[in-house]
């Protein structure tokens, strides 16, 4: 049987061409216009909706809106076509198991070489995640180039706490930095793969210069250095992760001065944003994905400043799994003024639509509450909320807040109702007291809302 290979089913040097890495980066896109960008943007997004066609699930999600090839006739156009979101795709491998109808696999004899993965299942049930060479390498190139651009070199030494398994992230950051940045890499996953002291003694061991991770383990990796008395064989100079609302000092202070990165994405779509080394504000990676940000409420979108929904267009993905219009339940808002490249910046991730609680009126993330206990000396920084429903139907939470003593719960009750305009249920625990709840140990993404009303 004749079928193509992985390294025969994508032009490797193309790909370079059209998504730059390094110092040609840096230069294609400094002085480029908005129009020419948009230009470019749309002639990837005609190819990317002649695939969508292909895919028994686009056919599904359109046609039930009346909409016919012809009604799409390019970007400007992106409107007309619906979002969709995980509950849609899980739909989908329900009704058309065990893949569902999304992917556009086609014959296994003919079709490219794929990558199958899953979610980590933070929000639920963990999700399908399929990769055609294009869709795996482009999505590696733009977190490598990323990387790059904040300043990680070959010189460095980077240890990974992103999980492995059947999860997508630990195997993806592996292959970005492997290929795309010269740098040598650790791959320890999470405290369950990796013991945290057996991982920071790598570390010493290593060399160790940059950490890459989910920053709730990168921290309590610090604590762990410090017991075992390994800062001095330890010198830590990046953190590149997901700083969420979290303020990124009390994460440098950790890790005694070294320089916190942010960056954005979700498994169906990669790398949709980062900092670059000013650190001023994510830079959408606009040559490869198309983001809106519309309104949680009406779907419209929102105005500049204005906080959305994210919902991502993958313009390179046009293999298998084309990702059209996703919508990650995750909200941010677009920053004013212009960056160092022609590529919007937005704000970063501020919480999730969909696990927004409203509380006496008032709306309420979760993930808010990371930047509003940050930087105290009497809390850890960790925390868990409990929801739960009285037989009244009044809606209650409960903040677990891990203290290392001297707490007043009274002035914390109140320094939670000015940041979230709401009050809340204070409960003190002891360091690690929330690990069995938000599972930090086992998960990449620790959980922060426990939902008890069986609704």
């Amino acid at each position: 049987m004749t079928y193509p290979t992985y390294f025969e089913a994508l032009d490797h040097r193309q790909m370079l061409e059209d998504y730059p890495v390094g110092e040609a980066f840096a230069v294609r896109y400094r002085d480029m216009g908005r129009d020419e960008l948009f230009t470019l943007q749309d002639a990837q997004f005609r190819k990317l909706m002649r695939r969508g066609w292909e895919i028994p699930f686009y056919q599904r999600l359109w046609g039930a809106q009346g909409i016919e090839a012809g009604d799409i006739r390019g970007l400007e156009d992106i409107g007309k076509l619906p979002v969709y979101d995980k509950s849609d795709l899980m739909a989908s491998i329900a009704e058309h198991p065990p893949y569902g109808d999304f992917h556009g696999m086609g014959d296994p004899s003919t079709r490219p070489p794929t990558v199958f993965h899953t979610t980590s299942g933070t929000t639920g049930k963990p999700q399908v995640l399929m990769f055609g060479p294009k869709g795996r390498e482009v999505g590696n190139l733009l977190v490598g180039r990323m990387y790059r651009w904040m300043g990680l070199s070959p010189d460095d030494v980077v240890h990974s706490v992103y999980g492995h398994g059947m999860i997508n992230g630990g195997h993806y950051i592996r292959e970005a930095v492997t290929k795309f940045t010269n740098s040598v890499f650790l791959s320890a996953g999470t405290g369950i793969e990796t013991r945290s002291v057996n991982q920071v003694q790598l570390m010493a061991d290593f060399g160790v210069t940059c950490i890459v991770g989910f920053v709730d383990y990168v921290r309590k990796l610090a604590d762990t250095a410090e017991e075992l008395g390994l800062f001095d064989k330890i010198d830590i100079k990046m953190i590149i992760g997901h700083l969420g609302t979290e303020d990124r000092s009390a994460t440098e202070q950790a890790w005694h001065g070294a320089k916190a990165f942010d960056w954005y994405g979700v498994g169906d779509t990669g790398c949709i944003a980062g900092e670059g080394p000013e650190r001023d504000g994510l830079y959408v990676w606009e040559d490869a994905q198309y983001l809106e940000l519309l309104d949680v409420d009406t779907g419209s979108v929102v105005e500049r400043g204005g906080t959305g929904d994210m919902v991502v267009t993958c313009l390179y993905k046009d293999d298998i799994a084309p990702c059209i219009r996703f919508n990650t339940h995750d909200i941010t808002h677009e920053l004013d003024g212009s960056g160092e490249i022609a590529f919007k910046r937005i704000a970063g991730f501020k919480g999730r639509s969909d696990n927004m609680v409203k509380l006496r009126g008032i709306n309420v993330f979760p993930h808010a509450i990371g930047a509003i206990i940050e930087n105290r000396p009497d809390l850890t920084g960790e925390y868990v909320c409990h929801l739960t429903r009285d037989a009244a139907q009044k809606d209650h939470m409960t903040v677990t807040l891990e203290s290392r003593g001297d707490s007043d719960r009274d002035e914390l009750s109140e320094t939670l109702r000015r940041g979230l305009g709401v009050e809340v249920d204070i409960r003190l625990t002891e360091p690690g007291g929330t690990a069995a709840a938000t599972e930090i140990d086992k998960r990449q993404k620790p959980l922060r809302l426990i939902d008890e009303r069986n609704v």
